[in-house]
């Protein structure tokens, strides 16, 4: 069966959110492991952090994805962000093995000045980060959508920043909504088989370990990062379904990101995935 689940919300306790997932028919899930809008570190307990693993266990959510704050930008200017971003990713590390976590997912960031020397300055918090210590998580780097600064949208400098990783590299994440923002137009089985091409070619089939699907708000290579419901943007239905069951992507696990306003968009998000997969 094909893994698939949303960004599931931790609100009133981290363990609860496997039992959101549960609810939503999902059989995997990522979360945030706190609050991604401040540097603020919380504590868990361990009651919840057993509570946490047995939820899981019980219910057989694999892989188990978590995501990193959206305060980190290793590859900002600014010497204070680098340093409060590289504090933050180690926490989250330390964070994810506590939980049990299979993988981190992390945006590269982006650069206010030039995007070379900020290519340089996250390639050395990241070797910085895989010198501190081992841990048994694996991070996942995602391509971005080609916003001004970003150092991640091709799949190029994708790769690139993922040989820094060394060991502490589990792959990549390929968010739909991203690559046709960076320019990749994967609306028609031509322009997907173009970019699974260079995938294959850049980075390799074995090093993509998760799919975020989301559609478009935002027209073709806008570079404008707005996620969108399943088949009501940009992308489309027939595109995002095309991509979903390639034969290459066909195994690797699925997480929506879509926009949430109640548990009912999920829902009807999980639905059209479901009916994408069932033809």
């Amino acid at each position: 069966m094909r893994r698939l689940g949303v960004h599931t919300s931790i609100a009133g306790g981290i363990d609860l959110s496997i039992l959101r997932a549960k609810e939503l028919g999902c059989n995997t899930l990522q979360i945030f492991s706190h609050n991604p809008r401040t540097w603020k570190k919380p504590e868990f307990s361990e009651e919840v952090i057993n509570r946490f693993r047995e939820y899981r266990r019980l219910y057989d959510m694999n892989p188990l994805y978590i995501h990193t704050s959206y305060l980190i930008n290793i590859a900002s200017s600014n010497k204070q962000i680098r340093e409060l971003s590289l504090k933050m990713l180690i926490w989250e590390l330390d964070t994810a093995d506590m939980l049990g976590a299979d993988y981190l997912i992390l945006h590269p960031g982006s650069s206010s000045e030039d995007v070379l020397k900020g290519k340089k300055l996250a390639m050395d918090i990241l070797k910085k980060v895989r010198d501190t210590k081992s841990w048994n998580v694996k991070v996942l780097l995602e391509n971005t959508a080609g916003e001004r600064g970003d150092i991640s949208s091709t799949i190029e400098e994708l790769w690139e920043l993922v040989e820094s990783c060394g060991d502490l590299s589990g792959g990549v994440c390929l968010d739909t909504c991203h690559t046709f923002q960076a320019g990749y137009d994967i609306r028609s089985k031509e322009g997907i088989e173009g970019f699974i091409d260079n995938i294959m070619k850049v980075i390799g089939q074995e090093m993509v370990k998760l799919i975020h699907l989301n559609d478009s708000k935002r027209e073709f290579h806008s570079g404008i990062d707005r996620h969108e419901h399943i088949g009501k943007g940009k992308i489309g239905l027939r595109g995002l379904k095309d991509f979903l069951t390639n034969e290459t992507f066909k195994d690797i696990p699925v997480i929506l990101e879509t926009p949430k306003k109640s548990d009912r968009d999920d829902i009807r998000n999980l639905r059209r995935v479901k009916d994408m997969l069932s033809v």
